[in-house]
């Protein structure tokens, strides 16, 4: 056992070059991703230095197997003080790469988000909606969607001020966003109009979730009572339409026009409430509930 651990000691100095060039693979790949700027050139310096580390490991390694074990004391000195330089750089580069990470994140879920509601817009719902679409076409899976509109909602623009509008709007999405499964997306489709997509979910599943969501709704108070200015709460209501995927559904386009014509059925027939199209031809459409 002894002989064994003396053995690994030994040749640590050899592990050690290994390991060198190893950590060689992930920067260089690191290098190829990052865009041509400051923290590249950074890394491609990092990569130099970690060269020059080899060299003198190598150039140590040697000495000492061929017996001159009195290294000259500058090479010490230099290696040391390139090895402190080193972990100082590995640590300011990990520094400025994370904040960069965090900047293009910050940046990619702005570009994504509606600035008002604090969902998704409707640039992110397109792509969203297509890859959905696609999946269940290619898999026969299921797939519902949901068209959600506030009902009444230009009198609440033209009584209460478009700010409490914005406000409702706000707090509405806070609320759906909320409700919604983990799996599912809703999206602002347009105006007061909101879309959830609800993926591996039949149209029966996905109407019960959306009466769900119109009971949780139709409850709430949406913006509270404002007792300095004498401002009154606001409720609201929503109508929900819903359409499922079909074989014979052959676009995306078609899938939401079913959705739409089942939501403004479901306003025609006194709002509040929700219609289900998941028959043949989108004419055809069953009450979820009748107030």
């Amino acid at each position: 056992m002894y002989e064994l651990l003396n053995a690994i000691v030994l040749n640590l100095d050899i592990a050690g070059i290994i390991l060198l060039l190893v950590t060689l693979v992930p920067i260089l790949k690191l290098k190829r991703e990052l865009p041509i700027g400051s923290v590249r050139k950074l890394w491609e310096i990092l990569s130099a230095m970690i060269i020059f580390f080899i060299g003198i490991y190598i150039y140590i390694t040697v000495q000492y197997r061929i017996g001159n074990v009195l290294i000259n004391r500058d090479i010490i000195c230099i290696l040391l003080f390139f090895g402190a330089l080193f972990v100082l750089m590995v640590s300011t580069l990990s520094l400025r790469t994370a904040l960069d990470i965090k900047r293009i994140y910050t940046l990619e879920i702005e570009n994504i988000t509606d600035p008002l509601m604090g969902i998704s817009n409707r640039r992110h719902l397109e792509r969203k909606l297509h890859e959905e679409f696609a999946k269940a076409v290619r898999y026969d899976l299921a797939f519902s969607i949901l068209m959600l509109d506030i009902d009444y909602f230009k009198n609440v623009n033209d009584t209460y001020g478009h700010d409490t509008g914005d406000m409702v709007l706000k707090n509405l999405g806070a609320i759906i966003k909320n409700f919604i499964r983990v799996s599912d997306i809703v999206a602002r489709y347009g105006g007061e109009e909101i879309m959830v997509l609800c993926p591996l979910t039949d149209g029966n599943h996905a109407a019960s979730l959306a009466e769900r969501l119109r009971q949780e709704i139709d409850k709430r108070v949406i913006v509270p009572a404002d007792m300095e200015k004498e401002g009154r709460e606001i409720r609201i209501t929503v109508s929900i339409g819903v359409a499922e995927y079909l074989p014979e559904i052959s676009t995306v386009e078609d899938l939401v026009k079913r959705a739409d014509r089942a939501m403004y059925r479901a306003k025609h027939e006194g709002r509040n409430r929700i219609f289900l199209c998941n028959n043949s031809t989108s004419d055809e459409m069953t009450t979820v509930n009748v107030l």
